[in-house]
């Protein structure tokens, strides 16, 4: 059963609709992951499913009684009260009333306020935040001003959760969170038991969290069962769908417009039919929006570092008592791409600066490569200069810009980014979060650089301009260092990773975030066993004797020969499921049978994890 609903929405600022008769519903229970290019207006429909702005046309209808509480991008916080005091604010209504019934004033209808308590649970508002701050980990005694942004972000979410809403909207809730707030998150959302939806371009969150996919395109409103992953099929799927059919209306189109060119003769009634057809025609396809074009990115290298990029060996760091950097020992060379992987304050930045040369360590040597030229993208946006044009940002007192070999026009360079030729000459201010990224993004490859620090690049960027980020980074010849908590791009980017392990200690790990996840499991679980079948130690008197080699059980070596059979056969399914999902023939069965295919693609691969992690642990023994 729906609990909102809108129907033929329209909301337009400037020429372009942002909704253009677009129709939703949410379920009950359903958590749905709303998704588009920056600029198409999915804050706005958020507020407007909130109540903080309204359609310019069109039905917005909720079920009765139904509690809707938004979580902006930005929480607004007062900084000066304390995390208790900012949860509170989520029970408000209930406070409110309790304290009007305490009062005991002789003009209000005591019977009323105590079912409307009752109906609120506004007798125990108390323990319903001491309850939430306790399940967020937040010590409610602490000032809001001097928390981070993840735990601003995770006060506002309590601020919210703690009114029981029915109906949780959240703008871009991954933002300011490390890789281990968002794996929390993600449990916290698929234990909630109302309906969600959210805005990210994160797309493992998306895959982890949501049930439905609704992307706002050209201003419409289109629904994907499935996660993220089986969007993205589809979606391919329909796109190529749309192409031909434009392309078959295309060319009737010309052939209609050279029809009539040539003059009917005597034109009689039987060609009017066709006339009116074309005019109808030339409505539609002057009407059509097409797809909005992509993001074209290219970056000049300038030219190579030399093979060794930077060479630490025991080096050490600390800020008084804090130990950030502790004996850390790396080789960077030239090509390598590198994520740095750590909750908020490991020190990331510190590393960084000490590779790079920017930060003497307090021991150990540091030793960087020749010829390096570092360009920096800062997730603060604090390198633009907001009274600045566009045009200006990219290329100071020159109209023209050249790119490697390449000269170009700095209104077509911004073009390749999406901007119109109109907004070169526009200030920076104006820009939303997502476009000043894509500015910075366009300053950062028009300067030579075969050394970029890219410090978390991803934030309010469209998924589409995302995956042109990755392909580039892919395909870029020099070094590169990666800050993100975006998993996904973490993994289509990097060569290796460098994560913080506490107390100052980090480690590189080959591959990515997956990589390295399945690398620690693998190590803890060997560890584990070779701690639990490690021998008693032997007295002191006691000459050394070697502890004798556990055997394994009938049942366990039954289990170990089976295990290679039953991994093959599961890759087998694994491939096949594999191949039904990039194909297009399965887009054709309906939404179930494409949820069945996802969930049992899923299902294989945690069967294959845990196969294999069984198999190293009784190999071990």
């Amino acid at each position: 059963m729906a609990v909102l609903s809108l129907t033929q929405a329209h909301l337009a600022f400037g020429h372009v609709p942002l909704l253009d008769g677009a129709s939703f519903a949410l379920e009950a229970g359903e958590r749905v992951g709303l998704i588009g290019r920056n600029g198409s207006g999915k804050s706005s429909l958020l507020k407007i499913v909130a109540g903080l702005e309204k359609l310019d046309d069109g039905l917005l209808q909720l079920q009765q009684g139904l509690r809707t509480v938004y979580v902006p991008q930005e929480p607004d916080l007062r900084a000066d009260a304390r995390i208790f005091d900012v949860v509170a604010e989520g029970v408000a209504e209930a406070k409110a009333l309790r304290e009007r019934f305490e009062r005991h004033d002789p003009a209000d209808d005591l019977d009323a306020i105590q079912t409307q308590l009752e109906h609120l649970g506004g007798w125990t508002w108390e323990q319903r935040v001491d309850e939430t701050l306790a399940r967020l980990g937040l010590d409610g005694e602490r000032q809001v001003g001097a928390l981070s942004g993840g735990l601003k972000k995770r006060v506002a979410l309590a601020r919210a959760l703690v009114a029981q809403p029915d109906v949780l909207l959240l703008d871009e809730p991954t933002n300011h969170l490390d890789l281990d707030a968002i794996a929390w998150l993600e449990g916290l959302l698929n234990g909630f038991s109302g309906s969600l939806l959210l805005i990210t371009h994160d797309r493992a969150f998306l895959d982890n969290v949501c049930n439905r996919i609704v992307e706002l395109d050209r201003g419409q409103l289109r629904g994907y069962p499935g996660n993220f992953a089986a969007f993205q099929a589809a979606k391919a799927y329909e796109l190529e769908n749309e192409a031909l059919a434009n392309a078959r209306f295309d060319k009737l189109l010309a052939q209609e417009e050279v029809w009539i060119r040539k003059g009917v003769e005597a034109r009689r009634t039987r060609s009017v039919a066709r006339v009116a057809r074309l005019v109808e025609m030339r409505e539609q396809h002057a009407a059509r929006r097409n797809v909005q074009g992509q993001v074209r990115l290219d970056i000049d290298t300038g030219g190579s570092s030399g093979k060794i990029v930077a060479e630490l060996e025991g080096v050490s760091k600390a800020f008084g008592e804090r130990q950030v950097v502790r004996d850390f020992s790396a080789t960077i060379l030239r090509g390598d791409k590198i994520g740095l992987i750590g909750p908020n304050g490991a020190g990331k930045t510190t590393l960084l600066k000490l590779i790079l040369g920017q930060l003497a360590p307090d021991s150990g040597t540091v030793r960087t490569g020749s010829r390096l030229s570092v360009a920096y993208f800062d997730q603060m946006r604090d390198g633009l200069n907001l009274d600045a044009t566009l045009a200006d940002t990219i290329s100071p007192g020159s109209e023209w810009i050249e790119i490697g070999t390449q000269r170009k026009h700095v209104k077509s360079y911004l073009g390749d980014f999406l901007f119109s030729p109109q907004r070169a000459n526009s200030p920076v201010r104006t820009l939303s979060g997502g476009e000043r990224n894509r500015l910075l993004l366009a300053r950062l490859f028009a300067r030579p650089a075969n050394v970029l620090v890219l410090d978390e690049p991803t934030n309010d960027l469209d998924i589409e301009t995302l995956e042109l980020l990755e392909e580039l980074l892919a395909d870029y010849d020099g070094t590169v260092f990666l800050v993100s908590h975006d998993r996904r791009f973490l993994d289509n980017v990097v060569t290796s990773t460098l994560v913080s392990e506490g107390e100052g200690r980090w480690r590189e790990y080959e591959g990515g975030v997956q990589d390295w996840l399945e690398q620690s499991r693998r190590a803890a679980t060997l560890a584990a066993a070779a701690a639990k079948a490690a021998p008693a130690p032997a007295p002191v008197a006691a000459a050394p004797a070697a502890a004798p080699k556990r055997k394994l059980s009938y049942k366990e070596q039954r289990e170990l020969e089976e295990i290679p059979v039953r991994i093959a056969a599961l890759e087998a399914e694994q491939a096949e499921l594999n191949a039904l999902l990039s194909g297009s023939e399965l887009y054709t069965q309906g939404a179930g049978r494409i949820q069945q295919v996802t969930e049992r693609a899923a299902a294989v691969d945690n069967e294959l994890l845990v196969l294999l992690e069984r198999w190293e642990a009784l190999e071990a023994k």
